[in-house]
């Protein structure tokens, strides 16, 4: 049943298509037609069950079945296949844990795991196990708050670059700051630097061909991650990678919520100011960030560069304050492994828990912990936008309101523009900034990356920066949302139901 979807639009296009030509539109084409749609969703529904998903997933599938047969036909075809994922990406996830366990325990670094005390020396053995990732202490890294602080930061080290660039995005434009990277690019490939860039075929799908072809004329490689043909039938369509990644010389890193685009410099005229919130690596832990994209560079292309050229080069030690570690989870691997952590790192907590995602749509297992947390005492914030950006995943995620405000969660909606800042801080010592959103998407179906931070002074940063962000955020009060308007709250609860496939 692997194109079984695909299989059956083609089907169901094909015959009513030779029927109208036969005959035109008449009763024959509709009955026809609706026989087969409603043969092949009784097939999808049955392989549904038979795919072990969430009993809620696999319940919010037959609804809309029911309720919307054709919309929800596309639905399923666009948003809904499993495909045994971890076949489908089964090459790239042995790449993956080789290479990392290649690498692993090469800084000797045990001791100063042991320092850190109990609760961030748990974090980071789960993330090694999880993520085959180490943790380092020698690795410098620094907040930035906006897209002005990001790409001036980004620019100054472009033109630094020796040897190579490697570029990874979901979203790029073909707009001003697009524009130039672009020729920055270009100028660096001129003076003998190797530049790669892999683009997101669904994310970057109005980037101009011109813009490709200018950097490949130039010399710089490409490359789209999986791109979309025939569509219809690509099994892959539904995972897509989502990580900003920019690695020069593989010594300096960059990560975080900001992708290329003049909507991140607060230039959009729907949104007016964009807070958000990228990180810049400098040291040991960029091998990590650099490991993340050549794995992901050799699945597109087949094209190994997973040697000491790149890998082993001699990177700086850097006076670190504290632990930095580098994540890549993705639907390759056999476990959620970012979902995991965020667990952890909010059931471990012992004073606070602070959290900044635009797109909230938790799982119960992310909803129940937050809502544990704050009954036993503890500071659960929640920073989200005022505004929507995804109108269905804005409404859904306000369906969550009522019982994690009743848990004594306190909900805050920031006001001054668009926030896209992916934040989780927990007791004012250990955080995570990346791509990741707390929505099932991010958890289960994107390509995403997270730096974690144990107790360095970028952690401290981040909760500066949050505690500011509150000031010019409203706070949610309970009363005055229980008093939204019926229909408000009937639009909430119809995009809730879509929730477990957001």
């Amino acid at each position: 049943m692997k194109n079984i979807v695909g299989i059956g639009l083609l089907i169901l296009m094909l015959v009513s298509t030779w029927h109208f030509l036969l005959n035109g539109v008449d009763g024959g084409l509709i009955f026809y037609s609706s026989l087969i749609l409603t043969l092949f969703l009784v097939i999808i529904g049955f392989n549904i069950f038979l795919e072990n998903r969430d009993p809620i997933q696999t319940i919010t599938w037959l609804v809309i079945f029911c309720a919307f047969p054709f919309i929800g036909f596309i639905f399923y075809f666009l948003f809904g296949r499993n495909f045994r994922k971890e076949r489908i990406f089964r090459k790239k996830y042995f790449l993956d844990k080789q290479t990392f366990v290649k690498i692993s325990g090469e800084a000797g670094y045990n001791e100063r795991i042991k320092e850190m005390g109990d609760h961030p020396q748990q974090l980071i053995t789960l993330a090694n196990r999880l993520g085959n990732s180490p943790v380092s202490f020698t690795t410098e890294t620094r907040v930035l708050r906006n897209g002005e602080e990001t790409f001036s930061n980004i620019i100054e080290e472009l033109k630094k670059a020796r040897h190579h660039i490697h570029l990874e995005y979901y979203i790029v434009r073909d707009d001003r700051i697009g524009g130039l990277l672009k020729e920055i690019l270009i100028q660096k490939v001129k003076e003998g630097v190797k530049v790669r860039f892999l683009y997101d075929a669904v994310g970057s799908w109005k980037l101009a061909r011109s813009y490709i072809d200018e950097l490949k004329n130039a010399g710089a490689e490409m490359v789209a991650f999986g791109p979309l043909h025939l569509p219809l039938l690509n099994n892959k369509f539904n995972f897509r990678n989502h990580r900003k990644i920019i690695v020069i010389d593989g010594s300096v890193g960059f990560t975080g919520g900001l992708n290329i685009g003049d909507e991140y410099l607060g230039q959009d005229q729907k949104f007016g100011s964009w807070r958000d919130t990228h990180l810049i690596i400098k040291g040991e832990a960029v091998r990590t960030l650099q490991l993340i994209f050549l794995q992901d560079w050799y699945y597109s292309t087949n094209n190994s560069f997973l040697s000491d050229e790149y890998l082993m080069t001699g990177i700086p030690n850097h006076h670190g304050h504290g632990g930095v570690q580098l994540i890549g989870g993705g639907p390759d691997s056999e476990w959620t492994i970012i979902k995991s952590i965020f667990f952890k790192m909010i059931a471990s907590a012992e004073k606070s828990v602070w959290i900044a995602s635009p797109y909230f749509v938790p799982d119960d297992n992310i909803l129940q912990a937050l809502k544990v947390a704050a009954l036993s005492g503890l500071d659960v914030r929640l920073l989200v936008p005022k505004n929507p950006d995804k109108r269905i995943v804005f409404h859904a995620s306000r369906t969550y309101f009522p019982e994690l405000l009743a848990s004594g969660v306190r909900i805050f909606q920031y006001n001054e523009g668009f926030m896209h800042s992916k934040i989780i801080i927990v007791d004012d010592q250990m955080a995570s900034i990346g791509t990741t959103n707390i929505d099932m998407r991010s958890f289960h179906l994107n390509f995403e990356v997270n730096a974690f931070l144990y107790r360095t002074e970028s952690a401290q940063q981040l909760v500066n920066d949050y505690m500011e962000d509150i000031k010019v955020s409203k706070e949610v009060e309970i009363d005055e949302f229980s008093k939204r308007n019926f229909g408000l709250k009937l639009l909430e609860s119809t995009c809730r139901l879509l929730s477990p496939l957001l």
